[in-house]
């Protein structure tokens, strides 16, 4: 899917209050480590994350989207009566119903023109989301739409933390099923994408190309858990680094295609981050220079959704990201999808 005349107008992220290190958590797992003969360090030595961050306590998904929307529309004001659409499109939301895009719109006080609703698709809706949008505004159908997504892993590592401090029928097996609940961290992002001629001098969203392999969707399962009166997941992350990696591989070749671009000529790398591991593997699936790479995995964790645009948006306020560069954003998500997205800055 190209693009012709999709802008991308603005960035925001937001960095979640509290650090938690691999360390502290690996302190409160110290009787399980000790049953199993495990060391302290193994976390981050797995993963590579040394830390992680979560909103305070009370703090709502839809606070975080909004405080990352306002940001974003701070650096457009004049696009705020442009907007058409409002995306939430995270995991994690405020209710089941209504839709947590709604208390976003409420929260920015949009106007009653701005149709609100949510996308979440793993780690793959934000991605999904500015795709929608780019499509909706191609066609004419909105001048502008905002994308939000804000993730709290705060719920999922605590829940898991309890789960394996209480099982009595705990083996490795289900320790390791858990151990990428772990990794999860906390973040919010937003972007502001438009038609081309409301913002002549932005970044221009070039193309998306997604492919999709659902047979691997029982790789990461995560739902509540009565018990535990919380989430649990459960994923076997070396067989979702290999079908993953295989997924973007079958991704790339079309993306390059599509967008006419050679590996050479991509400046910057963004991807949707795991765990250092993963990410390393698919530099080297797809041939990529890792001096492209734009790293934040380590001491920012998993942020689901978040995490692409987070990194995107961090990229861009930091240099990392030049006027004309060439950006490839690269998503994979469980069950099991890959989306890529081609911009030009």
């Amino acid at each position: 899917m190209r693009f012709e005349h999709v802008a991308l107008a603005s960035l925001a992220h937001v960095v979640a209050d509290e650090v938690v290190t691999s360390l502290e958590i690996e302190e409160r797992l110290a009787p399980v480590y000790a049953r199993f003969g495990l060391s302290a360090g193994r976390l981050e030595l797995m993963t590579g994350i040394r830390e992680r961050r979560f909103f305070a306590r009370g703090v709502r998904p839809s606070d975080a989207a909004a405080r990352a929307g306002e940001q974003a529309l701070a650096r457009v004001p004049a696009l705020r009566e442009e907007l058409g659409l409002v995306v939430h499109a995270a995991v994690c939301r405020d209710f089941l119903e209504p839709a947590t895009a709604s208390l976003v719109h409420a929260k920015l006080e949009l106007s009653e023109r701005t149709l609100a609703f949510d996308l979440s698709n793993a780690c793959l809706g934000f991605a999904n989301a500015l795709t929608l949008a780019a499509s909706q505004i191609a066609r004419g159908d909105v001048r502008a739409a905002l994308i939000v997504s804000a993730e709290d892993g705060r719920a999922l590592v605590e829940s898991t933390l309890a789960g394996l401090a209480a099982r009595t029928d705990l083996d490795r097996r289900t320790l390791k099923a858990a151990f990428a609940s772990l990794t999860i961290g906390s973040g919010a992002a937003a972007a502001v994408l438009t038609h081309a001629e409301l913002a002549p001098d932005a970044p221009r969203l070039v193309a998306s190309v997604s492919r999709t392999a659902s047979q691997h969707h029982g790789l990461c399962h995560g739902d509540h858990d009565d018990a535990l009166r919380g989430p649990w997941m459960e994923t076997d992350s070396e067989a979702l680094l290999v079908a993953g990696n295989a997924l973007a591989a079958k991704t790339f070749g079309p993306f390059l295609d599509d967008v006419g671009w050679e590996r050479a000529a991509i400046d910057r790398v963004v991807t949707h981050q795991v765990g250092v591991a993963h990410r390393k593997a698919l530099f080297e699936t797809l041939g990529l220079d890792r001096s492209r790479d734009f790293p934040t995995v380590e001491t920012f964790g998993n942020m689901g959704s978040a995490s692409l645009p987070f990194s995107l948006s961090l990229a861009a306020t930091t240099g990392a990201i030049r006027a004309g560069d060439r950006v490839a954003a690269l998503g994979i998500g469980s069950g099991l999808q890959c989306q890529m997205l081609a911009l030009r800055w």
